[in-house]
């Protein structure tokens, strides 16, 4: 199957990734389909809660964190899923969910 790259969200204005740890993503069903509308979490290392999000229309998500490692929990009426990343500095780190129906 041929498709075009992944082309990301875009940032907001001011936002300079030498300085910030950005974690972005998609919430995906288990088909590989955007999921809009999904409550993604972020857990820190010892499973604490930090932030929650929801989803964009196209499955979306952004985060500003610091370097270390994040679990992402996605919750939707469609399913729950779960990734962890692990950024190691300043920049632009990606890590989509899928979620299990």
């Amino acid at each position: 199957m041929c498709s075009a790259p992944k082309q990301g969200q875009k940032l907001p204005a001011g936002v300079d990734v030498e300085k910030e740890t950005v974690i972005t993503g998609q919430v995906l069903g288990a088909d590989g389909s955007p999921v809009g509308g999904a409550y993604v979490r972020l857990l820190d290392g010892t499973g604490e809660f930090t932030a929650e999000v929801v989803s964009s229309g196209t499955g979306d998500f952004r985060f500003f964190a610091a370097p270390g490692t994040w679990t992402l929990r996605a919750l939707s009426s469609q399913g729950n899923g779960e990734a962890t990343i692990s950024p190691d500095g300043t920049g632009i780190f990606d890590q989509d969910v899928t979620i299990a129906s």
